[in-house]
């Protein structure tokens, strides 16, 4: 099986990688022969003769025919420029987000064969504030650019699998913990640094009200989705493409009591609170979600908070 992972090298996209060079990982029934990251960067993957680098920005034209130089039959597209730095750098957010994308989907319509898609939407596409419950039948209206560009691109992958150029799992990622703490562009990195400054003892402001709600998921959780999306057959996908994952919905105060739990009541003392309005209402005001489309079909999510936690801080 031949693969593409755009964004390969990210934090997602590694662990994907990571996974999908293990030799008990199928796609489709069959193991990957030949595996291509493209991304800025390569470094820090794993020495494998299976993987083939291509280094530069997706929206590159150049970088992106070399990535999709030998019609990979599966295409994880995780490339993009996130939230925070798409609202701050609207023609950088535009060329990557919107522009690359739909260069990808050109250069997969002439491929011999369809490829088969999973691209990682967001739950931007719902906007902020969220209506009091959200599910399958739930109106996506962005409230950032980001939203915008994530939701114009699964309208025109729902086109192209509607036409049989490109066969399409639209797959929409909630809160992945637990990114490690570095410059991201990310809105929302904080529910991450959380994990990681309270399991080294360290101190913690935490930038919305203890009673703020998000939706959570470990990035091993969200990797194995991903592969999950890929392996389901393309008579169960159709004619829903478009998938918000199951998570569990937790407060601050619940994921801070499950860290003190896992590593000692002390970290209770080292939260503090100040809350900013403007996360607080993009990322602690999250309502009920009712997954039932994407449960129906085989998505999971943790569990339970300490698993949650367990493989949110294993990297």
């Amino acid at each position: 099986m031949k693969v593409l992972v755009t964004g390969g090298n990210g934090f997602v996209g590694r662990r994907l990688v990571e996974r999908l060079l293990q030799d008990d990982c199928l796609l489709a029934g069959e193991p990957v022969t030949a595996l291509t990251v493209a991304d800025m960067s390569c470094a820090g993957l794993p020495a494998d003769e299976r993987l083939r680098c291509v280094e530069g920005s997706i929206a590159d034209t150049e970088v992106l025919q070399q990535a999709v130089a030998d019609e990979p039959q599966i295409v994880f597209h995780l490339a993009s420029i996130p939230g925070g730095a798409a609202e701050k750098n609207f023609q950088l957010g535009l060329d990557v987000n919107l522009t690359a994308t739909v260069n990808l989907y050109e250069a997969c319509r002439q491929f011999a064969v369809p490829a088969r898609m999973v691209f990682t939407s967001t739950i931007a596409v719902y906007g902020s504030p969220m209506p009091d419950v959200v599910d399958d039948q739930s109106a996506l209206q962005p409230h950032i650019s980001y939203g915008y560009q994530k939701l114009a691109t699964e309208l025109l992958l729902q086109d192209y699998s509607r036409r049989g150029f490109i066969d399409g799992r639209i797959v929409r990622l909630p809160g992945i913990v637990a990114r490690p703490p570095q410059p991201s562009g990310l809105l929302s990195a904080f529910m991450s640094d959380m994990f990681w400054q309270l399991k080294a003892g360290e101190p913690f402001v935490c930038p919305v009200s203890e009673e703020g709600v998000a939706w959570y998921m470990s990035v091993p959780c969200c990797v194995e989705n991903l592969i999950h999306a890929a392996n389901i057959s393309p008579g169960a996908i159709a004619p829903r493409r478009d998938f918000t994952l199951p998570v569990l919905r937790l407060t601050m105060r619940q994921v801070i009591d499950g860290l003190a739990q896992r590593y000692g009541e002390d970290r209770q003392q080292l939260v503090s609170f100040e809350p900013n309005p403007q996360l607080q209402a993009g990322f602690a005001s999250q309502p009920p979600l009712v997954a039932d489309a994407a449960l129906a079909i085989g998505f999971r999510h943790d569990g339970d908070i300490q698993t949650l936690i367990e493989r949110a801080t294993s990297l």
